[in-house]
């Protein structure tokens, strides 16, 4: 009996970490490299296993969930235009959102250009949104926050 019961518990506690490690595939690294003068590139990099990819910041009406990166206003910033995707993009047609989509897989760069108002210490801070599906699932929407120092 004892050991029927160390069994059981030893299933759960795997079945427990498998399922952890489904709840998010996605790992994200957030840098600041400075460029010239008071010029910052922000760069956010997400790093995900196969069979996962994470959709762009474009998608479709009636597809999955962009990618959405928010920058926390900042009177010490200027953000100039939008996060430039760096991976390799990939399109295809997806049954399950009857759209084409563009997605990554394995990793992605989101590259936002900002600069310093004056030669000042202050972060930049923000979140991300996204969305990650496998050929089978799609796990819910998640957002991470950020908090870059600058200078």
């Amino acid at each position: 009996m004892k050991k029927l019961v160390w069994l059981l518990a030893l299933l759960l506690t795997v079945s427990a970490t498998v399922h952890a490690q489904v709840k998010d595939p996605v790992k994200w690294t957030f840098t600041a490299k400075k460029k010239t003068g008071n010029t910052y590139e922000v760069v956010i990099s997400a790093v995900f296993a196969k069979p996962w990819h994470l959709y762009s910041q474009s998608t479709p009406d009636g597809g999955p969930i962009p990618t959405k990166i928010t920058f926390k206003k900042n009177p010490l910033v200027t953000v100039t235009g939008s996060p430039k995707e760096v991976g390799t993009l990939k399109v295809d047609h997806d049954e399950n959102f009857g759209v084409d989509v563009k997605y990554f897989s394995e990793k992605v760069d989101f590259v936002q250009t900002i600069t310093l108002k004056g030669k000042v210490k202050t972060n930049i801070t923000g979140t991300v949104e996204y969305m990650v599906c496998d050929d089978s699932q799609c796990l819910p929407p998640t957002t991470k926050s950020f908090d870059i120092k600058l200078l």
